[in-house]
């Protein structure tokens, strides 16, 4: 079973199987938001903090250091790897909040500011309804099936795409994602896009041009976590609530996990997840050499399926008191 990593609010824990769990603390205090790992090296890791920059692994994060000194914010809110590169590294996307993307050619050390995205047309729109004097990169989505392309959802208002690597920009269009919070795309589907976004779910089969709104069947709308079968770009699962206000905060939560495998519409999906009530949006996490199998995280714990979301079960992590009871920020798949 695969090593995991899984940011919290305080501090990136990193869940290690041997003859049983064992659990290490990285970046304590420093706000963990998103990780990411290189598909090229996959023992170099990424970490994004809120407000204390961009952390790297060169070790599958057993020792991290600071990076990113040309990324002029310290709010590093998506981070992701794309493949496109065959060469050491592969090419690393940092999104920040106020909403900028940067490229990183060399693992980390240069960094590039992709500043097309802010002349977009809709960038005079963006707004964070908590902060409306700003707004951020939720997700960063190397499409997996085209080199170069990316889509960049920013929260709120708008997925944005980049055909070749940042150079140029295509704004959202009319009937897509406005308040995307994960996005996915597969190997297996090429021009396939996936959104979960507090506006619902949405499916693109041609690269963003048109999106579809795919909610038969999906009580709760706002969308949060999502994960695509690595074998099968046809089931799909997600976590959605009924809003923000009962998405994040174990004491007011109530969220639940959706699965659906087209054309079929969406059933919930929580055997094995303990109540709705009381628990948080579940972060997902997929690793292409485990077909079939998903990983979920929220502040009951950590939950594993070995037939793409159909049954869960709690993982025998020994977990230290409260370490996932204010939910959690982002979970990955690290290499055995």
């Amino acid at each position: 079973m695969t090593p995991l990593l899984i940011a919290t609010e305080r501090v990136l824990l990193i869940a290690r199987l041997a003859s049983r769990w064992s659990i290490e603390e990285h970046l304590k205090g420093r706000s963990p938001e998103c990780v990411a790992i290189d598909p090229h090296d996959p023992s170099r890791v990424y970490c994004g903090t809120s407000g204390n920059g961009l952390w790297r692994s060169a070790d599958a994060g057993r020792t991290w250091q600071p990076v990113g000194p040309g990324i002029v914010h310290g709010t590093i809110t998506a981070v992701a790897v794309a493949a496109d590169q065959r060469d050491r590294f592969g090419v690393v996307y940092a999104g920040t909040e106020p909403s900028a993307v940067f490229r990183s050619d060399d693992g980390g050390d240069a960094w590039t500011n992709l500043s097309g995205l802010r002349t977009l047309p809709s960038a005079s729109t963006w707004s964070f309804p908590p902060r409306p004097d700003t707004h951020h990169v939720r997700w960063i989505e190397p499409d997996a099936a085209a080199p170069g392309r990316v889509f960049v959802a920013i929260e709120a208002g708008a997925l944005v795409r980049t055909p070749d690597g940042g150079r140029t920009w295509m704004d959202r269009v009319p009937g897509g994602p406005y308040d995307t919070h994960t996005a996915a795309t597969h190997r297996l589907a090429p021009g396939r896009v996936y959104s979960a976004a507090g506006d619902g779910y949405f499916e693109s089969d041609d690269a963003g041009d048109h999106w579809m709104s795919r909610v038969d069947g999906l009580r709760h709308r706002y969308v949060v976590g999502i994960a695509v079968d690595p074998a099968d770009p046809e089931t799909t699962i997600v976590s959605a609530a009924d809003g923000p206000w009962v998405a994040y905060r174990s004491e007011n939560a109530e969220a639940y996990v959706y699965r659906k495998t087209s054309p079929r519409p969406w059933g919930p999906a929580m055997q094995g997840f303990p109540d709705a009530r009381g628990t948080t949006v579940s972060r997902f996490a997929t690793h292409p050499d485990e077909p079939g199998v998903v990983y979920a995280a929220n502040n009951r714990g950590v939950y594993h399926s070995a037939d793409a979301g159909r049954g869960w079960k709690a993982l025998a992590i020994p977990w230290a008191h409260d370490a996932l009871g204010r939910g959690v920020e982002a979970l990955a798949c690290l290499p055995s």
